[in-house]
Parts: structure tokens; sequence; C-alpha cells
């Protein structure tokens, strides 16, 4: 099997050789051609888009270029929470790319455990989900609680109809926003 390794370390003072060379190790003990090492200095918690070697690890993976992606453990790939870290994975499974962590060898869709691995993890995503919502709405709560006022604040007529004014006279959306400091969209908004 072709394999890519990915490491993650979250800050330039700290060195990937470590991870890199045992996980060159693994491979080989496991009969792997390692085709390349991608690290990342970044926090996990940075999106792939923040993360140049994420991304070449996924644009590789779409054209096939690898079987199985190491990683030294699952937060060295993502702490961007339990349901994007599925994701993720996911993906690499759509593109017939397996993945392994290195310290956590029960995270691995090489396995015959692999449907189990993934069902758990999409467990622990839904229940992140709802864990986020439920802390969204008690924030919100107490918010209420303190008396303010969520939403947009009111915009008072006269400031309605001063747009209005203006989109009567044939001024475009673009330019009421600019002449009024709003958004196109708001600008737009005002006007109906």
């Amino acid at each position: 099997m072709k394999c890519l390794i990915y490491s993650r370390v979250s800050t330039a003072e700290q060195f990937g050789e470590n991870q890199t060379a045992q996980l060159q190790e693994y491979a080989a003990k496991q009969g792997w051609d390692v085709i390349g090492v991608i690290t990342d200095t970044a926090s996990g918690a940075k999106s792939m888009d923040e993360r140049q070697g994420l991304k070449e690890v996924f644009a590789l993976a779409h054209k096939k270029k690898f079987d199985v992606l190491l990683f030294w453990s699952l937060d060295r790939l993502s702490r961007e929470g339990s349901r994007k870290t599925l994701e993720y994975l996911t993906q690499l499974d759509s593109f017939g790319v397996k993945w392994h962590s290195y310290s956590e060898h029960y995270i691995s869709s090489l396995g015959i455990f692999s449907d189990a691995i993934i069902s758990i993890l999409s467990c622990l995503a839904k229940q992140e989900r709802v864990r986020i919502s439920e802390r969204t709405k008690a924030g919100l709560e107490r918010v209420k609680a303190k008396g303010i006022k969520l939403g947009r604040p009111n915009v008072k007529p006269e400031f309605i109809q001063r747009a209005k004014d203006l989109r009567e006279k044939g001024i475009s959306y673009a330019a009421i926003g600019r002449e009024m400091n709003l958004s196109k969209a708001r600008a737009f908004q005002l006007c109906q």
C-alpha cells in the first residue's frame, strides 16, 4: 500500500521530526511504501483552508495518489470538533483512502471494526451538535434575562423613508447603500 504521512505541530518551535520518524518506522513495519510526509505548523483548531498541508493531503487523496493516511493521533489531524473530524475521515473514505492513527490503533479504517469506529464517531459528532445548540440557547436566554434585546435594532421610520425617497429618484441600491453607509442588501431591504 502507498502511504502518506501527515503530521502537525502547533508552533514553529515544536518539531515534527519525532512524529514523522516513528510514523515512517511504523509504515515500514507494515510493509507500506511511504510516498511522502506532509507537515503543518498550525493549530489543529484551524480549518483545512487555513492549513496548506491538510489541503494538500485531500487534494492528493482526491487524485488517489495514496492508499492510506497515517497520522500520529486524531488530534494531530484535527481539533475542530468531532463533527468536522468525522467529515474529514468520511471524505477520505469516499476517495477510497484508508486512515490510521499511530497512537490510537482503534481509530483506523484498516481493520474489521472500521464501520463501528465511524458509527461511534458519528454519534459523538451528533452529541457535539446538540451540546453546541444547548449552549447557544442557554447563552441567548441569559442575555434575554439581563433585559438585552436581541436582533437587529429598530430602524427609525425617517431613515427608511430617506432610502425609499432615494430609490424613487432612480438611484441604485448600491448607491443608496454608499450614501447611507449601508450594504447594498440592507438598502434593498429598507426600500421594500
